[in-house]
């Protein structure tokens, strides 16, 4: 479908593409001008078109003649004719004063405005803010540089091309360098089967919800007063918007609105925000919120609230460490401390390594042999298992997962339905973990899939050797609690796995290494994995790592 990049039209036939697929998937939502531009645009001139697309696929609305230097274009003005005919481009643009300093370079300037030797001295910075003063209005390029040879075109239509990147990524973040490392093979992504029932923009409304939240993310990175932002925020719906991943994206700019009004300390419109907020973490940050402003009775009967349903291992791992301090406060009875049973410990004690070392890799090497190999997999293993298995649950082509050929995941992956829109799919996977067809599944998988992108599978760390270790010595019970688990917070979950794996093949059994160098200490996550390995009878042991020299 993608063009080679040894043709040099390469990025117009991406363009191209995308535009064959808009028209094929969201023909009935798009607007007139949107119709318009895509039957219109193949009819123009090649050298036309690529220039239009070099234009869009750079910053900025307004080019200068003698910038726009493609080979494969040739005489770009030439070319520029067809655009500024059909009403795509318009010449000799209109610009302010600081467009115009955007587009000049400072000798350029100076005879522009006839500087005198004291304002060629100062920095363009400086130039623009002494010339702003005198020079308020927007103007022609030609009427700024009188006798300069050069022209300066606007694309009239940038944001039209915007609205079409959207519909063909599902975001505005991915532009159309995207293509670039498919084309070169990089990189291979799974075939997703798209229907029109799996689209992401179910109606114009989406689209249009989708833009203006853009439009209030961009006001609040350009620090945009947040009340105003806020505003802006509510004025979108898309608090009442059925579309599960687009109110998603709402609760992540909330949150994130939320932490920045935490750091100016202004408790209150903090609260306020996370308590109209959904997003992972919101509620936990609105008890600290309510304890920082002095609100501990409140704080503490969010936190009761939130005990009895926590949204997370993560969330309740919190809560057990805030409700002792709010008790304190309160002058209430002290909360008794959560028990968990401690891992299995081993005390090592190695010459300190002659060469650059990680130490990870130095317990994996004194404790491996041949009876009992150990790999270093950390987050590696148990998640490719999980990705190879539920392959088709993790790309099944439902509303909001995939927009195009390019995914590496469902654009849904840690939304907290994730698991839920495809709970008949997962649970048909796991149910191959108790009749045993899951390793022949996980096997045909790993051939079948090899090399293609996937949020889970770690295919550099996953040897064919590594992968039926595995399946040989751990339990089929061991994974489905792994799994159901990975589910339960893919955000969290996927990390924290202890770092080595040792087998003992002949006897089908393995245990999990966690290791800790001098000074390390276990991490929140990493504590959540071992309690978790504990309640469920899964073998794993911490190993402390200490260097013979130091004992010297």
């Amino acid at each position: 479908m993608l063009a080679n990049l040894a043709y040099p039209f390469y990025y117009l036939e991406n363009f191209q593409t995308v535009l064959d697929w808009v028209a094929g998937r969201y023909a009935d939502l798009l607007v007139a001008d949107e119709q318009d531009f895509i039957t219109q645009f193949p009819r123009l001139p090649q050298v036309s078109r690529a220039l239009y697309v070099r234009m869009v696929m750079r910053k900025g609305c307004v080019f200068r003649a003698s910038k726009l230097n493609y080979a494969e274009i040739g005489d770009t003005r030439a070319a520029m004719q067809a655009l500024v005919d059909v009403g795509w481009v318009q010449a000799d643009a209109v610009v302010d004063i600081a467009g115009l300093f955007d587009l000049l370079q400072k000798p350029e300037l100076a005879l522009a405005f006839a500087m005198s030797p004291a304002e060629k001295k100062l920095q363009k910075a400086d130039q623009l803010a002494l010339l702003g003063l005198q020079h308020t209005d927007s103007k022609a390029f030609s009427g700024w540089c009188a006798g300069m040879d050069d022209v300066a075109y606007q694309v009239l239509n940038k944001d039209l091309c915007d609205r079409l990147r959207l519909l063909f990524f599902g975001n505005l973040y991915q532009d159309w360098s995207e293509f670039v490392l498919s084309d070169l093979g990089i990189f291979q992504y799974e075939k997703v089967e798209f229907s029109a029932a799996s689209r992401g923009f179910g109606s114009r409304a989406d689209i249009d919800a989708y833009l203006a939240l853009h439009a209030c993310r961009e006001a609040f990175h350009a620090e945009q007063p947040v009340p105003d932002v806020l505003a802006q925020l509510a004025a979108t719906g898309l608090h009442a918007l059925d579309n599960a991943w687009l109110v998603s994206r709402r609760n992540r700019l909330l949150y994130q609105i939320g932490e920045h009004l935490e750091k100016q300390k202004d408790w209150a419109l903090a609260q306020q925000v996370y308590a109209d907020c959904t997003y992972p973490g919101a509620r936990l940050r609105a008890i600290r919120v309510l304890e920082k402003s002095g609100q501990t009775q409140a704080a503490f009967d969010l936190l009761t609230l939130a005990q009895q349903a926590p949204e997370s291992e993560a969330e309740h791992q919190q809560m057990l460490r805030i409700a002792p301090r709010l008790c304190r406060k309160l002058g209430l009875a002290k909360v008794a401390a959560a028990t968990s049973m401690p891992p299995t410990e081993l005390a090592l004690r190695l010459p300190f390594p002659q060469e650059d070392y990680v130490v990870e890799y130095v317990v994996r090497d004194h404790l491996s042999c041949d009876e009992a190999p150990v790999f270093y997999v950390e987050n590696a293993l148990i998640n490719s298992l999980f990705g190879l298995l539920c392959w088709p649950a993790i790309f099944k082509a439902i509303p909001g997962a995939f927009f195009h050929p390019f995914h590496r995941g469902p654009a849904d992956l840690l939304s907290a339905d994730f698991q839920v829109r495809r709970e008949d799919d997962f649970a048909a996977c796991f149910a191959q973990l108790e009749s045993g067809a899951y390793r022949q599944t996980i096997r045909d998988t790993y051939t079948a899939k090899f090399g293609v992108q996937s949020p889970f599978v770690f295919w550099s760390a996953l040897s064919e050797d590594l992968l039926e270790m595995a399946l040989t010595c751990i339990p089929a019970q061991h994974l489905k609690h792994s799994f159901e688990r990975i589910l339960l917070d893919i955000r969290a979950n996927r990390n924290g796995f202890p770092d080595l794996i040792q087998f003992w093949p002949q006897e089908q059994r393995y245990q999990m290494i966690e290791v800790k160098g001098p000074g390390d200490k276990l991490q929140d996550n990493q504590k959540r994995w071992l309690d978790f390995c504990a309640t469920h009878d899964m073998p794993v042991t911490v190993c402390y790592l200490e260097w013979q020299e130091a004992d010297q």
